[in-house]
């Protein structure tokens, strides 16, 4: 039985020695491995940070412009009640004119 177990130490020893050096990434290696993928990162998180600076500007014009908007509605709408009693005015008038004097 000591015979079986010397024909296979060297094997096990191997094996082992095996797994004991191919089991861990060293630091620099994973670093290494990593360092494209932290540069895509770092990447879109600036496009991301210039996108939603856009889009602030953009709902801050937009709103801007809504209050504008707004305003402009609420002239036209005094002006429209304006232009309706001259209307008015001028029809009155208008069916004076036209009425036959007896």
């Amino acid at each position: 039985m000591v015979t079986s177990v010397s024909k296979f130490t060297p094997a096990i020893v191997l094996l082992a020695g095996a797994i004991g050096l191919s089991g861990c990434a060293t630091k620099s290696y994973v670093r290494e491995q990593i360092a494209p993928v932290s540069q895509r990162v770092d990447g879109l998180e600036q496009r991301l940070q210039q996108t939603d600076t856009t889009a602030k500007s953009a709902l801050t014009e937009a709103q801007a412009a809504s209050a504008q908007i707004q305003g402009t509605n609420q002239r036209v709408d005094q002006l429209t009640g304006r232009v309706d009693g001259v209307d008015q005015r001028l029809t009155v008038q208008e069916q004076k004119r036209k009425r036959p004097r007896n």
